[in-house]
């Protein structure tokens, strides 16, 4: 990093010193991947945050952003939300974690079983890629097989990331550009296998290919768009054919568009479910939920861990489920997610920029049509610089909250186009290096599922 850009704005100076700080004392600095400053504007995004609050953090800088990233989507009612953390709060006083077994745990696996249409028992985890690893374990137990099939993002763990020691079918890369499979047994190679999202025939020749021995097909259903027609329900047929647990994991996509997830919306339900993120509004909690065929063979597995019945996670999951359900969520991510979209199409006009806002109504993203296709990074980095500089903190995608406002959305929309006012005046300027004060945003990984 060039001293220059690390001094460039003095408003997140503490957040650089503390960043080299981490530096020394955490291997790659953050925990989540998607923290590290290289996933924003290094030298002018702010790295740490002392309190959030609602649609908006201050950072150790004592600078207040608004806030389109929301923990990547963990957030879902709003940060520090009243009654969630009231409810956290009270149960505190009753202990976080007891020496015997909850009873919130079968309070929340009946209202999950209410509310996902795929859940008829449950087993918890406390994070996504946790979550992911104990479907796949429950999945190769129950059929007695060991082959993965795999679309899309599904966490950290061995036999994800094991896949990287083939190839993607449609690059020819790493099926996760830019993560090396340092650290994963050799010998898992070839027990996940990645497919390309909408080619039912690709997954049907290699449910052929490996007849007989494929445990599961992991995937997510959807990211930013809807799945092509009649391809979810393709992919369950063959599952159904080839006796493969279809699991969706729904840890990105599930609660915002509806509260049963995207099998609610599509009407395609999978033998199993991967839950967590919005689930519990940014306390740690994730789930495994299926129908009984799926799941009951797991009394017989070695599936054990002390803070899966931590009490405030399953409170905190509770109580969010029932605010999403009080204060009819779907309607209202829909009405914030096209006021949004409306919003930051006319900035892009009002830019005088070619582009729109795409993806779906709760995740839209800013896509600009630009000249010269390399480009698109430092394009990128510029906007989410001069969005930081002007307090908003986000991605070129927002991921709304029900604690973001008409008036949050107006504030977005004008400083969205004083943003990519800069960004037109450096493409016109035909100098970009010029306007950009941070080094290049970088992306960890391709997620292979749009």
């Amino acid at each position: 990093m060039s001293e220059h850009k690390r001094n460039s704005d003095n408003r997140v100076e503490q957040s650089l010193a503390l960043y080299d700080r981490a530096g020394q004392l955490i291997p790659g600095w953050t925990q989540l991947i998607s923290r590290r400053a290289s996933q924003f504007a290094y030298g002018n995004s702010p790295i740490y945050a002392q309190r959030a609050k609602g649609s908006r953090f201050i950072d150790i800088d004592e600078n207040e952003y608004l806030d389109w990233v929301n923990a990547v989507g963990a957030i879902i009612l709003g940060h520090a939300d009243d009654v969630v953390d009231a409810a956290v709060i009270e149960q505190i006083g009753r202990s976080s974690l007891y020496t015997l077994n909850s009873p919130l745990e079968i309070e929340l696996a009946e209202l999950l079983n209410e509310v996902i249409p795929s859940s008829e028992m449950v087993r918890y985890t406390k994070s996504g890629g946790e979550a992911n690893a104990l479907a796949v374990r429950i999945a190769r137990g129950t059929t007695g097989r060991d082959i993965v099939l795999f679309t899309g993002y599904h966490g950290w763990h061995d036999w994800y990331q094991s896949a990287n020691y083939l190839v993607d079918p449609a690059s020819g890369e790493y099926p996760f550009a830019g993560i090396e499979p340092i650290g994963v047994p050799q010998a898992l190679a070839g027990t996940a296998l990645p497919f390309v999202y909408g080619d039912l025939q690709m997954l049907q020749m290699l449910l052929e290919q490996h007849a007989g021995k494929v445990a599961a097909i992991m995937m997510e259903p959807l990211r930013s768009e809807m799945p092509p027609p009649g391809y979810l329900e393709g992919v369950k047929q063959l599952a159904e054919m080839h006796g493969a647990i279809l699991i969706f994991d729904e840890v990105s996509c599930g609660w915002r568009m509806n509260i049963g997830g995207a099998q609610a919306e599509t009407g395609v339900i999978p033998d199993m479910t991967v839950l967590a993120k919005a689930m519990s509004n940014g306390y740690p909690m994730g789930a495994v939920v299926g129908s009984r065929a799926a799941m009951e063979p797991a009394k017989n597995m070695f599936i054990s861990s002390s803070y899966w019945s931590d009490n405030l996670g399953l409170v905190a999951t509770l109580t969010t489920i029932r605010e999403l359900q009080r204060r009819n969520s779907a309607q209202q991510f829909d009405a914030i997610g096209e006021a949004l979209r409306t919003t930051l199409n006319q900035s892009i006009a009002d830019a005088g920029l070619s582009g729109a806002c795409t993806g779906l109504s709760y995740t839209p993203a800013i896509s600009l049509d630009l000249p010269d296709e390399t480009l698109r990074p430092k394009v990128t980095t510029l906007f989410i610089q001069e969005m930081a500089r002007r307090g908003v903190h986000t991605y070129m995608g927002f991921k709304a909250t029900l604690a973001h406002s008409a008036g949050d959305i107006a504030l977005t929309g004008r400083i969205t186009t004083e943003a990519l006012q800069v960004v037109k005046r450096a493409l016109d300027s035909g100098d970009i290096d010029h306007y950009l004060e941070s080094d290049l945003k970088q992306e960890p990984f391709r997620r292979l599922v749009k």
